[in-house]
């Protein structure tokens, strides 16, 4: 990952949007608001403006119309994000917000659908995340100045849509952009030297995992209660309920165990192979997962989509079971330090952990999908574990407890450290041709922009006409 003194790089510093740095270049920096402030030059209404401001149309592009709550509506919505908003100005956000309405409003004249109920469970997601931060509803709608829950929720809901839209455009733009090996030589080659970016120290990261081996009297026990929900869900209980109460999916907890899914969401193959097999209102059997015991209801089946709730049950690990599990998993580190098994076959031959155990234990960085990982952009918990570790050194055991797994016991290797560093062609090749492809992708989308712009009706009403805005909304 680049750190922040990249972001000087001319091929990104003139092209860089609100809206792109949400949607693409936020994977490759840490901190969007220090870009925005590079990339849009703002002039921001006077507070005396801002206390006369009242709720009125302050631009339109195509079919849509911007209103100024919308703005407040926006910084919100980036808030519920996890996104700092402190450095963003009115003018700024008004520019995403046109970006996001000539998206969308193109969106449309392409035929793109958005389907309702993605927006409806979007649309929960935020108001949750509003009442949470205001404290209630009647407060979340007086804040924006509306006249009844009914009419913010609409307000929203047309948003929120308008936001998926524009989404959808912005992936049909870059969708057939690709980069070739020379096209990423010869961004690598334009780099001023003096510009070249720094990737931060990183390291390569093995594990073995031994889990406590669960009884078969425990076992038993989870799937005789999983039967009696059924039968008490069956005789009339509600399903919903039980799912709150007695679920150890707490992710679905509050929503008594629901998902959505189709044939491609990624659950388990067991778990969908159960849900497919269902009519409308079956209940299933207990069946086993790599998580656990589980019995599903299907509520809905709508064409190749399937509305559900399910109760996951997961057996529990005795003492003895676990201390059984740190003697394993002792003898294994003993025997790769004693130079018996290589810590890679070890993995292979005996770790529990499927997802590593054929790549030897080495473990895949979820946000890069290679194996490096960053020192300042790695999990707190790992870093915590391996930051002591010299170079293939093995950790002593460590007890994780994993939310879907429950406890298990792991070792620990560094195989491979690697020192900040400015970018080198032949060792970060992979990275350097992400930087050129998202580059390729920005340019892609700024000329898109330009193009629309000067066919689309826009139009910017009162003090936000004095904006500074990267692309020509005005039409100077």
């Amino acid at each position: 990952m680049m750190r922040l003194k990249t972001m000087t790089l001319k091929f990104i510093k003139n092209r860089i949007t609100l809206a792109l740095l949400i949607s693409l270049v936020t994977v490759f920096f840490a901190n969007a608001q220090e870009i925005i402030k590079d990339s849009v030059k703002t002039k921001t209404p006077t507070k005396t403006t801002q206390k006369r401001r009242i709720d009125g149309v302050i631009a339109t592009v195509g079919d849509y119309v911007i209103l100024d709550s919308d703005i407040d509506k926006s910084f919100l919505e980036l808030s519920s994000q996890g996104n700092s908003v402190k450095d963003i100005t009115r003018c700024q956000m008004l520019g995403k917000l046109l970006e996001d309405k000539l998206y969308a409003h193109q969106a449309i004249q392409d035929s793109i659908v958005v389907k309702d109920e993605e927006v409806k469970e979007k649309l929960n997601d935020q108001i949750n995340y509003m009442v949470e931060q205001i404290g209630s509803m009647d407060k979340v709608v007086q804040y924006f100045k509306k006249n009844s829950e009914e009419e913010f929720k609409a307000e929203l809901f047309d948003i929120i849509k308008m936001n998926k839209l524009g989404a959808e455009m912005q992936k049909k733009i870059v969708s057939g952009v690709e980069i070739t090996p020379e096209e990423t030589r010869t961004f690598f080659k334009n780099i001023p030297q003096n510009e070249l970016p720094v990737f931060g120290a990183e390291m390569e990261v093995s594990q073995i995992v031994v889990n406590p081996k669960v009884t078969e009297e425990e076992k038993q026990r989870v799937i005789t209660r999983l039967k009696e929900i059924k039968a008490e869900v069956l005789a009339g209980a509600s399903f919903k309920t039980r799912a709150v109460i007695y679920t150890d999916d707490r992710a679905s907890a509050p929503n008594g165990g629901f998902y959505k899914i189709n044939r491609k969401t990624q659950f388990v193959k067991e778990f969908k192979d159960v849900a497919f097999s269902l009519g409308e209102g079956e209940i299933s059997d207990p069946f086993e997962t790599e998580f656990g015991y589980h019995i599903i209801m299907v509520e809905k089946i709508k064409g190749q989509e399937v509305e559900l709730r399910h109760i996951l049950m997961m057996p529990k690990v005795s003492d003895q079971a676990l201390r059984d599990a740190k003697e394993k998993i002792t003898l294994i580190k003993k025997r790769i330090e004693d130079k018996e098994i290589t810590f890679a076959d070890a993995a292979r031959t005996m770790s529990d952990e499927k997802e590593t155990k054929v790549n030897g234990g080495v473990l895949i960085n979820p946000r890069t999908q290679d194996t490096h990982f960053e020192l300042t952009k790695m999990d707190p918990t790992l870093y915590s574990q391996v930051s002591n570790l010299k170079e293939n050194e093995v950790s002593v055991p460590i007890i994780d407890e994993d939310p879907k797994g429950g406890k298990k016991y792991k070792i620990i290797m560094v195989s491979n450290r690697i020192n900040e560093h400015t970018a080198d062609y032949g060792k970060d090749y992979t990275k350097i041709k992400e930087l050129a492809l998202k580059e390729k992708q920005i340019k892609a989308i700024g000329k898109w922009s330009d193009e629309k712009i000067k066919e689309t009706y826009i139009k910017i009403n009162g003090e936000y006409k004095d904006c500074e805005f990267t692309n020509n909304w005005v039409k100077k």
